[in-house]
């Protein structure tokens, strides 16, 4: 089946960047002019998504809002040069529908996706984690896992070498490359401590799932933090047939963390100065 739809886990509280998002949501903090959320969707649309499903929480209207036309504002700069700032929001709202569920409770990933289950359905869909910005080489991230969808159907996962010492922040997996850049997964430990990770292979936040995964999880018991894990219900997954994971071809900026953010700031804005 082709992937139409992507989910937007967005409840949490993005407590790494008090005071600011004490009342704004981590995914609308802006890398230059445009949110973090902006450049999520525009990736999902380029990979043919245009069902935009989002799993928001209490706090987080701006997210709404943002995909919605805002009247008074566009009377206000309509036929000055401002206008065109809005053009890239614009298409998007065209192209794509926006759908929104709340994560009452914040019970990790796994939870949120299968809070989101409402709003895919019975189909293969991606999910995207905003504060994970993503710049591809020849394609975007997202494009690239579909294009490994196409070939096997089955879920597929982006992964990334990290540094030994900060393997302890991520899932990683244990895999077998069966082709330069594509592994089949064989197991999934979620943040192993220091010293003891069985690979520097870590999951970023770009997924492509099979819609098998939702019974997974309702299956999966909470593991670390007491929290349910997609790590813990993609291994089972792989156990019940096939989850691959891709090295993707492209840069990540950890938007999660202030060093991230700040890194991606620079980054953007000399690609924007170098456009003109």
């Amino acid at each position: 089946m082709t992937v139409r739809k992507c989910l937007f886990p967005a409840a949490g509280y993005g407590t790494r960047f008090l005071p600011a998002t004490k009342a704004m949501p981590k995914e609308m903090l802006p890398i230059v002019n445009t949110p973090l959320i902006q450049y999520g969707v525009e990736e999902a649309r380029a990979a043919g998504m245009v069902n935009i499903g989002m799993v928001t929480g209490r706090g987080k209207r701006a997210l709404a809002d943002h995909f919605d036309i805002s009247y008074e504002l566009e009377h206000q700069i309509k036929g000055s040069d401002k206008e065109g700032m809005l053009s890239g929001i614009r298409k998007l709202m065209e192209e794509c529908v926006f759908s929104f569920t709340r994560q009452t409770e914040m019970k990790g990933l796994g939870h949120a996706i299968l809070t989101g289950e409402t709003l895919i359905g019975n189909e293969p869909f991606g999910v995207l984690l905003a504060d994970d910005l993503c710049v591809g080489d020849k394609h975007d991230v997202m494009t690239q896992l579909v294009h490994v969808y196409e070939r096997f159907g089955c879920s597929v996962v982006a992964v990334e070498e990290v540094p030994m010492d900060e393997v302890h922040k991520y899932g990683v997996i244990v895999a077998d490359e069966i082709e330069p850049g594509l592994f089949e997964v064989r197991d999934m430990v979620e943040k192993p401590p220091r010293g003891e990770a069985p690979s520097n292979m870590a999951i970023i936040g770009r997924y492509v799932l099979t819609p098998d995964i939702f019974d997974i999880i309702r299956e999966t018991p909470p593991g670390k933090n007491g929290e349910i894990q997609i790590t813990d219900a993609l291994k089972e997954q792989a156990r019940r047939g096939r989850v691959l994971a891709l090295r993707f071809s492209g840069r990540r900026f950890d938007c999660g963390s202030v060093d991230g953010f700040v890194e991606a700031t620079n980054y953007f804005y000399e690609r924007m100065r170098k456009k003109g």
